[in-house]
């Protein structure tokens, strides 16, 4: 099962960008989360959709099933 971490931002315009992480270290600390998201959006690490990262809206653990199938 393959598991993502899914860091939501909310930019200077006003738009959500997301930031994906595979694999995240398990269980999930959310203060963590929230302490490097937070440090992401000091830094500017990253350019989002609308601008600079200006706040921290949300995190979610993604997990996803996937059966490859034989085609006869």
């Amino acid at each position: 099962m393959a598991k993502t971490l899914e860091m939501t931002f909310e930019t200077e315009l006003g738009k959500e960008t997301k930031l994906s992480v595979d694999s995240p270290k398990e269980p999930i600390d959310p203060a963590a989360v929230k302490a490097v998201m937070e440090q992401i959006i000091a830094v500017n690490a990253f350019d989002g959709n609308g601008g600079d990262l200006v706040s921290a809206k949300g995190a979610r653990l993604i997990e996803r099933n996937v059966t490859d199938y034989e085609l006869v």
